[in-house]
């Protein structure tokens, strides 16, 4: 981790609401979870224009990540040791302009959906950090998550579009992430989409998908 200092910011928090102050890139995204950091690498590269952020609460798989990052020479890419709850702390009010979610863990168990990074209340969460029309780019191969994270995008108001439950039918498409790439070979479905955050202000979270009850 020391190696790749350059990359990682400590204090965070002293950053909020100045990311992109005294820099030339033109939007920041956000990755929640980047893992081993091939996707965030690999975008990051795609997109020099833009400020990448990579929020990652396991310091083993984030220090993988950085060595990635840094072995390509990226300068628009930071890394945050942070779970994703705390994103408010770290950026301000519609100061991202796009989330990604890949292969976050689908916590199966009704009395642990308040964990599910799709949940309403992480839903919330982003609607605070995302400017207005912001998107969220989510990817799953678990089904049974993914159909429960339409239903709260729909419930919240957000957008849906390029909807996909087969998303590598045709052959590889997109970036993948090292797991990805594993499902992809055995002929594991991937399911993704795009959210979109309403315009308008948004309602208090709906209870409609609130399963995090604990059970009694």
């Amino acid at each position: 981790m020391e190696r790749c200092a350059a990359v990682l910011e400590k204090q965070p928090e002293a950053l909020r609401g100045r990311w992109r102050d005294g820099t030339p890139f033109t939007g920041l995204y956000l990755e929640i979870g980047c893992g081993k950091g091939r996707f965030t690498a690999e975008t990051a590269a795609g997109l020099p224009e833009i400020l990448y952020i990579a929020v990652e609460r396991v310091p083993d798989a984030m220090v993988v990540a950085m060595e990635r990052v840094c072995a390509a020479g990226l300068s628009n890419v930071r890394f945050i040791d942070a779970d994703a709850r705390t994103l408010g702390e770290l950026f301000a009010m519609g100061e991202a302009d796009r989330i990604y979610i890949n292969f976050c863990d689908p916590w199966p168990s009704r009395r642990h959906a308040k964990r599910r990074l799709t949940s309403p209340d992480f839903l919330r969460l982003y609607e605070q950090v995302l400017r207005p029309g912001g998107e969220i780019h989510f990817k799953t191969d678990n089904a049974p998550l993914f159909e429960y994270s339409l239903e709260c995008f729909r419930k919240r108001g957000w957008s849906l579009s390029e909807v996909t439950r087969d998303l590598h039918a045709a052959g590889p498409c997109g970036v993948m992430t090292d797991y990805e790439e594993k499902f992809f070979r055995q002929g594991v479905p991937i399911n993704r989409c795009v959210a979109r955050r309403p315009d308008v202000p948004l309602p208090e979270p709906v209870t409609a998908c609130e399963e995090n009850k604990e059970e009694e």
